[in-house]
């Protein structure tokens, strides 16, 4: 392959797709962590890791924009003031941001020689890697579209014209997708202490259990990031004339249930999950505690 790749940010994101591509040899790396244990992913996963962002975006065709939602802005700054950005260059915004930070980001990247395409991630990388869902939009979307899915990514949908259209897309859809996760353990919470849990998810019929249990993992898993990104959820909304009342609310949740796990395993099972966000103490608790034999 001759297509010269650089990638900003090396977190899940970055190193699943590295992964998953046949492309890792060619792949130049900055991340704004310079510490070994980045160092050894770099190297665990087959790509140069640079110690400047000139160097990675040094003769590079197409650059993944991988960073937190805090970061994107900054990245996009950084890499449109370096110099390195080759005149043409398509700039994939693959960040959880608002339409108005995307637009903002695109005047700098377009303002130093490059092509600015607005593209949202929509589903977790894992494990689709590069089969996962592509949101793209832009004057450059449709070679956006042909770049990356020269470089494996299979599941790429051009959504409109104008930057701004892919990532409202998603953040709109956050809306649903993170808060009916909020509203899941705020209905456990409340079920838990009026200790009616197995009634309120019987009355709700199908497989509501599991789907309890599937939310609690996310948030539990996810919320720190999740939280951040409704902020930029949020933030669409404001820029839409809405106040995001319902979306106010699920970012405390989800910043509470993200604080909660550290690095602990994950609790398995429902109400594992639940007495860990309740503090209370569950049956298995109990017998570990007074010393009794778990059943085999």
């Amino acid at each position: 392959m001759s297509r010269k790749i650089a990638l900003i940010g090396f977190g899940e994101a970055g190193r699943t797709f590295a992964q998953a591509g046949a492309w890792r040899e060619q792949a130049r790396v900055f991340d704004i962590r310079t510490d070994e244990p980045m160092r050894a992913a770099y190297a665990a996963q087959g790509v140069i890791g640079c110690d400047s962002l000139a160097a990675a975006l040094d003769g590079a065709d197409i650059v993944l924009s991988l960073v937190t939602a805090d970061q994107a802005t900054p990245a996009a700054q950084a890499a449109a003031a370096s110099g390195a950005l080759a005149k043409g260059a398509l700039f994939c915004d693959m960040n959880s941001v608002s339409p108005g930070r995307k637009r903002a980001n695109a005047a700098a990247i377009d303002a130093a020689g490059g092509r600015y395409v607005d593209v949202a991630v929509m589903a977790p990388v894992q494990p689709a890697a590069l089969a996962v869902s592509l949101l793209l939009s832009g004057p450059a979307a449709g070679d956006a579209e042909t770049a990356l899915g020269a470089i494996g990514f299979t599941r790429i949908t051009v959504c409109g014209a104008q930057i701004g259209d892919a990532s409202a897309t998603k953040m709109v859809r956050s809306v649903m997708i993170k808060g009916i996760e909020a509203l899941t353990a705020e209905m456990m919470l409340a079920a838990d202490a009026a200790g009616v849990a197995p009634g309120v998810l019987a009355s709700l019929g199908g497989d509501w259990a599991a789907k309890a249990d599937y939310n609690l993992d996310r948030m539990l898993a996810h919320g720190t990031r999740r939280a951040a990104e409704m902020e930029e959820v949020a933030q669409t909304l404001r820029e839409l004339g809405l106040e995001p009342l319902m979306t106010a609310g699920t970012i405390v949740r989800q910043r509470a249930l993200g604080a909660l796990l550290g690095d602990a395993p994950m609790p398995e099972g429902l109400d594992a999950k639940l007495a860990l966000v309740t503090g209370r103490t569950t049956s298995q608790d109990k017998d570990r505690t007074e010393g009794k034999a778990e059943p085999a």
